[in-house]
């Protein structure tokens, strides 16, 4: 992979828990092998989360996309404590065209996923993404907005909910999310 993406300007990426793998978990993996540990450097200083590269690097004035509605942003853990992506999908999401953004209740909170954790303590992670979804309904919004789908989107649907949307930023910013 590092060897794919070596010409690359940037490497932007969907997701906080793609973008912190190769930013802050790449030199890790390579510790041992000086060559590939730099070059994972390297990459990893030209990698970010889709949100972070739109305002940081892009500098995006207007987005395309709009939604006749309201939704809630949920943070993933990876991308707000790896990647200090917190204001950037919320800076977006405000200029898309008749979005109203609804906070919902500990929306910094873990959703239980992170990635083998779900498996290792399934019972704990459904409490989590029992609570989190709790607090997605609670918003009144019609769809959760995030950058990492799966155990949200699972949960719900889990619960009986097929009402709330669970979108990726990216189709929403787009314009992608209209039913």
């Amino acid at each position: 992979m590092i060897g794919e993406f070596e010409d690359c300007r940037y490497l932007v990426v969907p997701s906080g828990s793609c973008a912190g793998m190769i930013r802050t978990h790449f030199p890790e993996v390579f510790r041992d092998e000086p060559f590939l540990r730099a070059e994972a450097g390297r990459l990893g200083e030209r990698t970010y989360e889709l949100t972070e590269f739109l305002v940081k690097v892009a500098k995006r004035a207007d987005v395309p996309g709009s939604f006749e509605g309201a939704v809630t942003y949920h943070d993933s853990c990876s991308g707000l404590r790896e990647l200090g992506v917190k204001v950037q999908p919320r800076r977006l999401l405000a200029k898309v065209a008749g979005l109203k953004l609804v906070e919902m209740d500990e929306c910094e909170t873990c959703c239980g996923f992170g990635g083998t954790f779900s498996i290792k303590y399934g019972e704990i992670s459904c409490a989590m993404a029992e609570k989190k979804c709790a607090h997605i309904q609670a918003s009144g919004a019609q769809a959760v907005v995030l950058g990492d789908l799966l155990n949200i989107e699972g949960r719900l649907r889990w619960r009986g909910d097929a009402k709330t949307r669970v979108l990726h930023v990216a189709e929403v910013l787009a314009g992608m999310a209209e039913e």
